[in-house]
């Protein structure tokens, strides 16, 4: 009975005006209250690595809904308190009502989570050293055993292919859909012109391996002045990356306790 009351009650609204708002779904209950300071404190990390600045963000998957992800509002990494984050459907939409502005860009995380049940936590980020490799046909590739999740490379989200001339924001679910299919099953993505996507199947190791891509872009650009380089093979890389990715939380206690409390803003 409930169910119909909220169905008709918005079929009664729309017919009212044409202006009304969609009902957001409803809410998947509140998230593990750790799992939202950590998000908090993702946020946080990733602009004292220097991955993200005043732009760029991270998600996480609801822990209680795997059709709903969690999302700072719109506003600096530095500055996100567990206040600030946001629940959200599959859509990019905040599920409840009243919300805070969000991200543009929200549809990145909404169409990754879509496509990919394994991923647990996303980050979009316009790290300066990456950057290059998604304009150029050089491919960002390991050359450190810290990257060595990055494999055989990166593949290249090219705008263009799947929106024509745009602002180069992938601002709905069309574009979001497009940088999911070319990420497809890699764990990173580059976005000529704009930056990355990575992905991975917790909070910290998403941390750990935007730190790392962009630690391995700057050594590729400062190693190709010195000639041609020796990279890790996929088979490297992988061995590599379970060997490291296993101590995740090493770094992220350290990058944690760089950040201290969450009461006053890192910077």
């Amino acid at each position: 009975m409930l169910s119909f009351a909220i169905a008709a009650s918005c079929v009664l609204g729309l017919a009212v005006t044409d202006s009304a708002q969609p009902v957001p779904p409803p809410s998947a209950g509140g998230p593990d209250p750790k799992l939202v300071e950590d998000l908090a404190y993702a946020n946080r990390i990733l602009y004292d690595q220097g991955v993200l600045d005043g732009f760029g963000h991270i998600s996480v998957r609801h822990d209680k809904d795997s059709s709903r992800f969690l999302l700072s509002r719109n506003m600096a990494p530095p500055l996100v308190t567990p206040a600030d984050i946001m629940e959200h459907d599959l859509q990019g939409q905040p599920v409840n009502p009243g919300h805070p502005r969000p991200y543009l860009e929200r549809f990145i995380h909404a169409g990754i989570y879509r496509a990919r049940p394994d991923v647990i936590s996303v980050v979009h980020s316009h790290s300066a050293s990456v950057i290059p490799f998604g304009a150029t046909a050089t491919n960002l590739r390991p050359i450190s055993h810290m990257a060595g999740f990055l494999g055989a490379g990166t593949p290249i989200f090219e705008i263009r292919e799947f929106g024509g001339i745009t602002d180069m924001l992938v601002r709905d679910n069309s574009l979001a859909d497009g940088l999911a299919k070319v990420l497809g099953n890699h764990a990173v993505a580059l976005m000529r012109g704009h930056g990355s996507v990575v992905v991975a199947d917790s909070i910290q190791l998403a941390v750990w391996r935007a730190v790392y891509t962009e630690m391995n872009a700057r050594l590729q650009i400062d190693a190709t002045r010195l000639g041609p380089i020796n990279f890790l093979t996929p088979e490297e890389g992988a061995k590599a990356a379970t060997t490291n990715e296993g101590q995740t939380m090493r770094s992220w206690d350290l990058w944690k306790a760089r950040i201290g409390s969450l009461d006053k803003p890192t910077i």
